[in-house]
């Protein structure tokens, strides 16, 4: 059965990483970002991935991508920013381009995708915002409205399919546990909407792994 998924965000970071193993998991990937090199580095050696230029605050531009793509399996929507200025300083510009970006791309994105989903009866539908973090205000408000809003698809639309997952990303996590939690939520319930990924775990985790990849007492680690 052919499974594709719609990955946004994924020039960099978490969203390229998403793709990355999305694809490498014989999934029919499409990757949007609007940084065009980005995007060809992510897709290197993946044949089944398919990337497209996208702003997502552009509704139809995000509208026209899905069409292209056809029915969607799984969003995992990762496109926010979180610029860092003071609360009472940062231009309105500023705040209203997080805000368009974080919020209403959200938005966007489910709005071109949700439909699709609960009309087949299934779907995953990923929202992956930022982690609030000190002189990122309006980051935190938007960070805030997007896991509010994954509420509130899950209590209008649970029983029907698709299952909704909210991860707020934290600071200096490295995208692989991040992504490791979600896939281990997904087994969960459908109604534990957001993945917690305790700090301290994540970096027992992390921790852990360097351990077992250091060389034996009285070896020589490989230059």
């Amino acid at each position: 059965m052919r499974r594709t998924a719609l990955v946004t965000g994924a020039a960099r970071g978490l969203g390229a990483l998403a793709a990355q193993r999305l694809a490498a998991a014989a999934w029919d990937v499409v990757a949007v970002d609007t940084d065009a090199g980005g995007l060809a580095a992510t897709a290197l050696r993946s044949p089944n991935m398919h990337v497209r230029t996208c702003d997502v605050t552009d509704p139809g531009a995000v509208a026209d991508v899905v069409a292209m793509t056809g029915p969607v399996q799984r969003v995992v929507h990762t496109a926010m920013i979180a610029p860092v200025a003071p609360a009472l300083e940062q231009p309105l510009d500023e705040v209203e381009h997080v805000l368009r970006t974080d919020v209403l791309g959200t938005v966007h994105v489910v709005r071109a995708t949700l439909p699709g989903m609960l009309e087949r009866g299934r779907g995953e539908m990923i929202l992956c915002p930022d982690h609030p973090v000190p002189g990122a205000s309006a980051g935190a408000a938007a960070s805030a409205a997007v896991a509010a809003y994954a509420d509130a698809l899950w209590a209008e639309h649970s029983g029907r399919g698709v299952t909704f997952r909210c991860c707020v990303v934290p600071p200096g996590l490295p995208p692989r546990l991040l992504l490791d939690a979600i896939d281990r939520s997904l087994a969960r319930p459908a109604g534990e909407v957001h993945v917690v990924q305790a700090p301290g775990a994540a970096l027992r985790e992390l921790f852990t792994s360097r351990l077992a990849r250091r060389p034996p007492a009285g070896t020589s680690a490989p230059r």
